[in-house]
C-alpha cells in the first residue's frame, strides 16, 4: 500500500581509498605545557640565586663597617720637632688592618705636646714611629737653625734624629796656625730636628737640638756662616 510505504535514508558510505595514494602517519598532539613549567623553574631558581647573593653583600657591607676604627690624623703640615697641637690633629675612620698602626683616636690627649721625629704631611694617618722617642728632641733641648752651604754637610743624608757635629770652621782668610793644624776643631753635638729644602745655591737649614748650655755658642758661630755639619753613625 501507498500510505505505509516509508522512505529510508540512504546509509553513507565511506569512500575507498584511492589506489597507490600514499597515506600520512598520524601525527601526534604535543603541549607546551612542560616547557612553560620548565621555564617558571629556571626563573624562581635564579631570583632564589640572586636573594642569596643580596644577603650576602649586606652581610659583607655590616661586617666591614663594624671593622672599621677611629684613628688620628693629620690636619695640617707640622714640621718635625714642632710640638702637636690639637688643630694639628683630627679624626679618622678606617678598616682595621693588621699593616697599619696607626695612633688609636682614644690616644688623642697623649699625643698633644709630643714632637714628630719626621715631618708631618696633611691627610696622612699618625703613627707611633712618627713620633720623637729617644732622639733628643725634647723640651729639654734648644733649637738652633744653622745655613749649611753647599759642601758644609752631607749631600741629602741628614734626616731628622742623626746625630752631627756642629764642627767650626776657619774664617775666609784666616791663616792657621801650624801647631794647630792637628789640634782637633771645636764642634757642638746636636740631633737633627728638620732639613729645609736647598735654595738655588744649594744652602740649607737644618735646626739643631743641643744642650742648653751650647745653645747660645752654636748661634753665635752659626751667624757667621763658619758651621760645617758631620754626621755621627746610626744606630742599627
Amino acid at each position: 500500500m501507498r500510505g505505509n510505504t516509508r522512505m529510508e535514508s540512504p546509509v553513507a558510505v565511506p569512500p575507498a581509498p584511492r589506489t597507490g595514494a600514499p597515506t600520512r602517519p598520524d601525527v601526534p598532539i604535543t603541549t607546551t605545557a612542560p616547557v612553560k613549567r620548565e621555564r617558571r623553574w629556571s626563573v624562581t631558581a635564579l631570583c632564589i640565586v640572586l636573594a642569596v647573593l643580596c644577603g650576602l653583600g649586606a652581610a659583607a657591607a655590616v661586617t666591614s663597617a663594624s671593622d672599621r676604627t677611629q684613628v688620628l690624623a693629620i690636619a695640617r703640615d707640622v714640621p718635625a720637632g714642632q710640638a702637636l697641637t690639637q688643630d694639628d690633629l683630627t679624626v679618622a675612620e678606617v678598616s682595621a688592618d693588621a699593616r697599619l698602626s696607626p695612633v688609636p683616636a682614644s690616644d688623642r690627649a697623649s699625643v698633644i705636646g709630643k714632637r714628630p721625629a719626621v715631618e708631618l704631611r696633611k691627610g696622612g694617618l699618625l703613627t707611633a714611629s712618627q713620633l720623637a722617642a729617644g732622639t733628643g728632641l725634647g723640651d729639654d733641648k734648644q733649637q738652633v737653625g744653622v745655613q749649611v752651604k753647599r759642601g758644609q754637610a752631607p749631600a741629602g743624608a741628614l734626616a731628622p734624629g742623626d746625630k752631627v757635629l756642629a764642627v767650626t770652621t776657619p774664617a775666609p782668610g784666616e791663616q792657621a796656625d801650624p801647631k794647630d793644624v792637628e789640634a782637633p776643631p771645636t764642634s757642638i753635638k746636636g740631633v737633627v730636628v728638620s732639613v729645609s729644602r736647598p735654595d738655588a745655591s744649594g744652602t740649607i737649614v737644618v735646626n739643631l737640638a743641643v744642650a742648653t748650655s751650647d745653645g747660645p755658642l752654636l748661634a753665635t758661630r752659626a751667624s757667621t756662616g763658619r758651621i760645617a755639619l758631620v754626621r755621627e753613625p746610626r744606630s742599627n
